[in-house]
């Protein structure tokens, strides 16, 4: 992902667009990506685009004379979705009034007369002030995943928790309360904004990801498998796996790897176990004044990944077979992984009673068990 922020200019000639293009490069292509467009509606895809990668766009520049819409008029739309991208509008002589009644309605910041050659001085100087008063007040924005949702969502949370344990920034918008939320959604085309909102939790949690694409209720190995991460064995057959990515695992995957063996990790939810979910380690070897399981798991993954250690996340093993001198693990996918040496290091798991849930109280939020009456034929005369 290119972290330059964006000078966007959109023309319908295509002969000055490619020459406004040429001359922005020349001057702010170390600092800013410049991106072109022909026509005003794919200036406009273009932008949304960016807006749902989170990208930063400095400055926007449009000619007045265009046929799917003036340029005023994208102006006007663009800045709602950068409020902050400084406009620049490129004029003939006959449309100076035009452009000086947009300054209050667009908060236009400058007008260019066509030609504007040479660029170094009639163009360069006044981009230079707006693209310095820009860089002044822009403050640098997340890059990243993002995800919304409303906040009692359990799929919601089980990504959000998946994101946090396997160390993938993102962020959260709460549907409910963020503003930027009903924003994005608002960018969606028809169909997936239709499907977001009737009825709305039927499609979100919806994320987004860093190049913009989107995931409407993604399982966590959807979502790994489109962060990058591993949810299959990179070789058919192994020299050693591992069937769990707690603290025991992945420390028997460093050994291994460490000497050489070819290894992997098949883990359900996230490296580190319940000790990942840890907020403080005191009794773990080699750390005396204590971690974080987070920090743990990170630490033990890096160092396992470095000796070569492979890591298959969001699998389950279901089933073993032995065809010697090899061992196969079925994962819950259906596919099998092979090894010659396999460990069982699956921690633990708590038992729960099988007792059906009670309904809650309405006056006091928690079930009350009354005894029930006693017969008539029971009860004490007085």
């Amino acid at each position: 992902m290119n972290e330059k922020p964006i000078i966007l200019a959109v023309d319908d000639e295509p002969e000055v667009s490619r020459a406004i293009a040429r001359d922005l490069r020349e001057a702010y292509g170390e600092r800013y990506r410049v991106v072109r467009a022909e026509s005003p509606l794919a200036a406009m895809e273009t932008l949304t685009d960016l807006r749902f990668r989170n990208d930063t766009v400095a400055l926007l520049l449009a000619d007045q004379r265009m046929p799917e819409m003036t340029g005023v008029e994208f102006l006007e739309q663009a800045s709602k979705l950068f409020p902050l991208a400084k406009r620049v509008l490129l004029t003939a002589y006959a449309d100076t009034d035009a452009a000086i009644r947009a300054i209050n309605r667009v908060r236009l910041d400058y007008y260019l007369m066509k030609p504007w050659h040479p660029p170094q001085a009639n163009l360069y100087p006044v981009l230079d002030d707006l693209l310095d008063d820009w860089s002044a007040g822009n403050k640098p924005v997340f890059r990243g995943v993002q995800v919304i949702d409303h906040r009692w969502s359990p799929l919601g949370h089980e990504l959000r928790e998946f994101l946090t344990r396997n160390h993938v920034p993102y962020r959260w918008l709460d549907i409910e309360t963020d503003t930027e939320a009903a924003q994005l959604l608002a960018l969606l085309p028809e169909a997936e904004r239709a499907a977001c909102y009737v009825p709305r939790q039927t499609v979100l949690p919806l994320v987004i990801l860093a190049d913009g694409s989107r995931l409407a209720r993604p399982d966590t190995t959807a979502l790994a498998t489109r962060l990058g991460l591993a949810t299959h064995g990179g070789v058919p057959v192994y020299d050693l796996v591992i069937v769990g990515g707690g603290p025991a695992g992945l420390a028997a995957a460093v050994y291994g790897a460490s000497e050489g063996l070819k290894s992997a990790i098949v883990e359900m939810e996230a490296p580190g176990g319940q000790a990942g979910t840890s907020s403080r380690i005191e009794n773990y070897l080699g750390f005396p004044v204590g971690l974080s399981g987070a920090d743990l798991s990170r630490r033990a993954v890096a160092q396992a990944r470095r000796f070569g250690a492979d890591l298959i996340l969001t699998q389950k093993v279901t089933g073993l077979r032995v065809q010697l001198p090899y061992k196969f693990v079925t994962l819950s996918d259906g596919t099998e992984v092979g090894c010659r040496a396999l460990v069982v290091a699956s921690g633990v798991q708590y038992r729960r009673l099988d007792a059906p849930a009670s309904t809650p109280s309405p006056a006091w939020g928690c079930s009350m068990a009354r005894p029930p009456p006693k017969p008539a034929s029971a009860r004490t005369a007085t």
